[in-house]
């Protein structure tokens, strides 16, 4: 095995591998220097699972997206707030009969961020699988 991991080392000349390099990853400057960016604000698990969830449904109710990622209360509108602050979902409160509902749906900005974030990752997938 140890052999194996040896033989995936370049050696020092070696040619660069074949296939899109690292600079050609969106979010990396063109001269392929500097750190890939990646959408903090999506990235993080919570968020990026309740924008995925309205992408798919259209829109949600806090209950069915609370059960959905298997999140508290608090957590789930804490990264809700912040998906808001920054308008990729919109949250629209009523009541069904005194009941209090709480609904969420993606904006046109957040269906955006959510595509050039999920184009990045591809990116970076394809760029290592080369």
């Amino acid at each position: 095995m140890a052999a194996d991991r040896g033989a995936l080392r370049r050696q020092a000349g070696d040619a660069p591998p074949e296939g899109p390099t690292l600079g050609s990853v969106e979010g990396r400057p063109a001269d392929g220097s500097g750190p890939l960016e990646l959408d903090r604000l999506i990235h993080e698990r919570v968020r990026l699972g309740i924008v995925s969830a309205l992408a798919v449904n259209g829109a949600l109710t806090f209950t069915d997206l609370r059960d959905l990622l298997g999140t508290t209360d608090g957590n789930l509108s804490a990264h809700a707030r912040r998906l808001e602050d920054a308008g990729y979902v919109v949250c629209k409160k009523s009541f069904e009969g005194r009941t209090p509902k709480t609904e969420y749906g993606l904006t046109e900005t957040g269906r955006r961020e959510l595509n050039a974030y999920l184009d990045h990752m591809e990116a970076i997938i394809e760029a290592t699988r080369e």
